[in-house]
């Protein structure tokens, strides 16, 4: 196999690798997906390559080690991964979706080097823990319920919300957000614990101050 189609595979391998992981992350809503998996794993792919070229070129004329090029990208992965972590009151989310473009650039290192079998492995692995632990540990919870919020447009008032909802021990797993003049829309998904009543969260919700409605949505 020549060096151009044995990269081309490399680089074809990982976006398939990546695109494994991000499909799950794509399927519960996270904030880095599909696509943000596949370029992760892709140019963590072509930075390897990059690497290891340039030192087979430079081998016995320098000391110096282009490898450190590769190394970079575990760091420099950190960026993403913090962008993907959101506090949500006393609630914590997105450090598994972090951990998992974390584990992505691994996988695109791997592929670059030509690892394929640990790539593989570790492709697999990550993609059942996302897929299998994810319904045990949900296993405590009803199915996603949807509210619908109408509130007013007052500075911090998606977090007033989303502090009482945590105090419940009520998870956010989606909200979207529509302007309407000085009134703020709110679709969000949550996850009720058992035994949650309902009309009580209702009653708590429009006590925060601005919420006008709160309605279950079917």
């Amino acid at each position: 196999m020549t060096v151009e189609w044995e990269m081309a595979l490399r680089l074809l391998l990982s976006a398939i690798l990546g695109g494994c992981i991000g499909y799950e992350r794509e399927a519960q809503h996270k904030s880095a997906g599909l696509r943000t998996h596949i370029l992760v794993s892709v140019g963590s792919c072509l930075i390897m390559i990059l690497s290891i070229k340039i030192y087979t070129s430079v081998q016995g004329f320098t000391n110096a080690d282009p490898t450190r090029l590769a190394a970079q990208v575990v760091s420099g992965i950190g960026f993403l991964g913090a962008g993907s972590i959101i506090k949500d009151g006393p609630t914590i989310r997105g450090l598994t979706t972090a951990a998992s473009l974390w584990v992505v650039s691994g996988v695109g290192l791997a592929v670059g080097s030509g690892y394929y079998m640990g790539a593989l492995m570790t492709t697999g692995l990550v993609f059942l823990t996302l897929a299998i632990l994810s319904r045990i540990e949900d296993k405590d919870y009803k199915s996603l319920i949807s509210l619908l919020i109408m509130t007013s447009d007052i500075p911090g008032q998606i977090g007033e919300i989303g502090s009482y909802l945590g105090s419940q021990d009520i998870h956010i797993r989606d909200i979207k957000i529509t302007e309407k003049k000085e009134m703020l829309e709110i679709v969000i998904r949550v996850h009720m614990p058992l035994g949650k009543d309902m009309n009580h969260v209702i009653t708590g919700i429009l006590n925060v101050k601005g919420t006008t409605s709160v309605k279950l949505m079917t």
